[in-house]
């Protein structure tokens, strides 16, 4: 039987490419987010939204698992080695690391969150404003350890990759009717971007400027999206998709309206919906990708025999 390994960082491999060309050099990479990036602070968290189990980490240096939803390397890793940083970003909890480790690059991310608190209180796990008070502590701890000066030239020339969003749906407003109840679809699409838009606002005023932010991805084509859709099923729920669509529209926008609104910030946005529609619509072009309901994250599978 062939054997397969999950690929969610093949869609960073885009963020790799424009934003090695676009930024001649970084000194850290900074990371915020959910399970597409969280490289293990869930690990110390009483969570069910944690993979620090087997198989999960099979492909990692030594072949254990890290607390990362993927097989190795997550797509941030891969960021980090192409700017010439160490080939792994640590999770900010991580006792096995310090300020040492950190100071080159570091994870916030907690796996279950969203752009909306209530989503990381479903699984109990850490929404982005407690990362940002991660993010203090950081610099506080960064500052002791470079010097001012030093520390807040990290600060300002770092990469900060945003990769969050996707929960806010699949996880929270289709599945528990208090946001329903409260908005439409489209309302709660700009109740998202509004707190997008807060979030860079806050990590903007403690130093941020280089930002990676990624849209949602086809969400409809989901593995669990796709085994529950009872009108075609196995089959990409084309309405979410939809919903995918339109937010990351809005979320375009957004990124014109902060690069004018504030002075100095520049933005890249990360199309992963298109490039996540090329994988499933044109695996051919990719090498040999399957679609598995059973696995997490996207789904894809590789075989490698």
């Amino acid at each position: 039987m062939a054997s397969s390994i999950i690929i969610p960082w093949i869609f960073y491999i885009q963020i790799l490419a424009i934003s090695s060309k676009a930024i001649a050099a970084v000194p850290a990479i900074i990371v915020f987010g959910d399970s597409s990036i969280d490289s293990g602070n869930n690990n110390y968290l009483p969570t069910l939204a944690k993979c620090n189990f087997e198989p999960y980490g099979r492909d990692f240096p030594g072949g254990t698992p890290t607390g990362r939803f993927c097989n190795g390397r997550l797509p941030p890793d891969f960021v980090s080695e192409g700017f010439g940083l160490k080939p792994i970003i640590p999770a900010y909890l991580d006792p096995t690391f310090s300020i040492s480790d950190f100071a080159t690059g570091v994870c916030f991310g907690s796996s279950g969150s969203g752009y909306d608190n209530s989503t990381a209180a479903i699984l109990k796990v850490f929404p982005l404003w407690k990362q940002v008070e991660f993010f203090k502590d950081y610099q506080t701890k960064l500052r002791a350890y470079l010097g001012d000066e030093k520390a807040n030239e990290v600060i300002s020339e770092a990469l900060y990759i945003i990769s969050v969003g996707t929960n806010d749906f699949l996880i929270n407003y289709y599945n528990f009717p208090q946001r329903r109840a409260q908005f439409t679809i489209p309302k709660y699409e700009d109740f998202l971007i509004g707190n997008a838009e807060d979030f860079i606002r806050k990590i903007y005023s403690l130093g941020a400027r280089k930002l990676s932010l990624t849209g949602l991805p086809p969400m409809g084509c989901l593995p669990l999206q796709r085994t529950l859709n009872l009108k075609i099923p196995h089959s990409c729920s084309e309405e979410r998709n939809i919903v995918a669509l339109k937010f990351n529209e809005k979320l375009k926008v957004s990124v014109v309206k902060l690069t004018i609104e504030l002075p100095g910030l520049e933005v890249l946005y990360t199309d992963v919906y298109e490039l996540l529609s090329q994988l499933i619509t044109q695996p051919s072009q990719y090498g040999k990708f399957l679609m598995d309901t059973h696995f997490n994250m996207y789904g894809i599978r590789w075989d490698k025999d």
